[in-house]
């Protein structure tokens, strides 16, 4: 038997007591990746959104005065904040597709290395573990889905 291409896995989202619908799969990804538990993860990457002049500014810009909801985990994470937050954690970014190049890699488990990875597709993050993928969800579409890259630890 095949092993399973997709495991359901909130990243200890519920067990940390958070309720609801969100958009969270960075810090999803990133505990389930990292082994870090979903609260601390949230609650660093929160942090390092208010602390982010560039992020507040741009906020402020497109919302207004109610910044501090816009800078929760719940509602996304931009790579500006989430690509420092693993690069100090010691990840590396690998990138997959350049433009103009179109996909060269796809969510499947025979075109991602083995080992612990948190991939960049299309509006989403998910953990990739022995290129089987740890999510809420199924979000490969069937092996189709394109892979712009990779954070992994050295």
């Amino acid at each position: 038997m095949s092993p399973p291409r997709w495991v359901q896995d909130d990243g200890g989202r519920a067990a940390a007591g958070f309720t609801g619908e969100a958009r969270d799969c960075v810090t999803r990804a990133i505990a389930i990746a990292t082994g870090i538990p979903y609260a601390q993860v949230y609650y660093d990457l929160h942090a390092q959104a208010l602390s982010d002049p560039r992020h507040i500014a741009r906020l402020r810009q497109r919302y207004g005065c109610t910044v501090r909801q816009h800078t929760s985990p719940r509602h996304g994470v931009p790579r500006q904040i989430s690509d420092p937050y693993l690069s100090r954690l010691g990840w590396t970014w690998t990138a997959t597709m350049r433009i103009g190049q179109g996909c060269t890699v796809h969510l499947r488990a025979d075109e991602l290395p083995m080992g612990r990875l948190i991939v960049r597709v299309s509006k989403h993050m998910c953990a990739v573990i022995d290129g089987v993928i740890h999510d809420t969800h199924d979000p490969s579409r069937d092996g189709t889905r394109c892979v712009y890259g990779y954070w992994r630890r050295p």
